[in-house]
């Protein structure tokens, strides 16, 4: 049966813009996490994106997978200035609405798992462009 017009199911209500759509108070997209970062979120992120991302993104994020490889158009690579610039809110949106050829994946990522997608692209972007300045020196010693 249908529920009742304008009714929402006991545990559905998706009342928190940040982390549902990805966007503050005001519609735009978000700059800062509404999840906390951590190491199993990344490990997370990464198990997700090699399932659902990597086909067309490689594993990597340079575009360059097996649906490219086989014809598909190439998507862009994360580390293009562009998409380097992206906010976080705007990454969720790219996985939750999709973006040209690549289709939506909101009805396949839950909304913990497209968050802990994005932190684990911006933990991609960040380790493919740092540099030893990125480093704190008391760091630098163990690389």
């Amino acid at each position: 049966r249908l529920p009742p017009e304008g009714t929402v199911a006991r545990g559905s209500l998706k009342a928190d813009p940040a982390f549902y759509r990805g966007v503050d108070a005001d519609g735009r997209p978000v700059r800062e996490y509404p999840v906390q970062l951590t190491a199993a979120l990344l490990d997370r992120g990464q198990e997700r994106f090699d399932i659902y991302c990597a086909a067309c993104h490689d594993r990597t994020g340079r575009g360059q997978g097996l649906v490219p490889r086989r014809g598909w158009i190439p998507p862009p690579s994360f580390y293009d200035d562009r998409i380097l610039a992206f906010t976080p809110g705007e990454l969720f949106q790219v996985i939750s609405r999709g973006v040209r050829t690549m289709p939506s994946y909101a009805k396949q990522i839950p909304e913990a798992d497209r968050w802990a997608i994005v932190a684990y692209v911006q933990a991609l972007q960040t380790a493919a462009t740092a540099s030893l300045r990125d480093v704190p020196p008391d760091q630098r010693s163990n690389l």
